[in-house]
Order: structure tokens, then sequence, then C-alpha cells
């Protein structure tokens, strides 16, 4: 059984932080699960230009108010706590945080190592 509390990696190598963001990596790779989970904040008024090719995520709000873009299409969708986004198709998007800061509980596949940040396309790299 794995046991991680979020007091305990603020401040390692797994909490990783960018412009607008920071992310407690949780579950990683080496946990062996298949996928990666991160407690993640987006700071208000900020935004991020993403786009995962190598990953799929999934994330869901637990705090905060937002809004997440599909670049390809332009269309807008509302975050507020409760809700769930996934990036099925490795989708380029634009997420937002316009109420409070946005949190996130983001799970990806494949997983992350756990200090990964942003490349200069807005994802990771692949980790195999």
């Amino acid at each position: 059984m794995i046991i991680v509390r979020s007091q305990d990696i603020a401040g390692t190598a797994r909490h990783v932080s960018g412009p607008g963001w920071d992310s407690k990596r949780m579950i990683v790779k080496a946990d062996g699960m298949g996928y990666s989970v991160h407690e993640t904040r987006i700071h208000e008024g900020t935004e991020s230009h993403l786009e995962y090719k190598h990953h799929l995520e999934t994330n869901y709000c637990v705090a905060g108010e937002g809004e997440v873009v599909d670049v390809a299409t332009g269309e807008t969708f509302a975050i507020r706590p409760g809700t769930i986004y996934a990036l099925d198709r490795h989708d380029e998007h634009i997420v937002r945080a316009t109420n409070g800061d946005l949190h996130l509980v983001c799970v990806f596949n494949p997983p992350v190592t756990g200090t990964e940040t942003h490349n200069a396309d807005g994802g990771y790299e692949p980790t195999d």
C-alpha cells in the first residue's frame, strides 16, 4: 500500500512549479501504478497554454473556478468544483484560473517521473 501526504511532498523535488502553477506529484512512475496523480494549483489570474503530445490527462476540480479552451475548436468550458475534463486526444488547450486558485487533481497516463516541467510545446517529454 502506498500512502502519500500532500504536506510531505511540499518543498521536495516532486513539488514542481512554472509560471502561474505548482504541482505536487503524489503518485509517480516509480510507484508502478501505470499512471501518475498530481495535486495541481493554477494561480488566480493566470493561464497556461498546454499540449501533452505524449500523455493523456484527466483533471478533477476540487476548488476555485476557471475555464479550459479547446484550441482546435475555440470552445470554452467552465471549470468549477465537481467538474472533470479529460484531454483524450492530446488536445491543445488553454487553462485559466478566474476566481481564486484553481485546485485540480490530475491523472497522467503514462505516468510522469515526478520532476518534469513543461517543455516549449506546453507538455512533458516521453517517460520511456
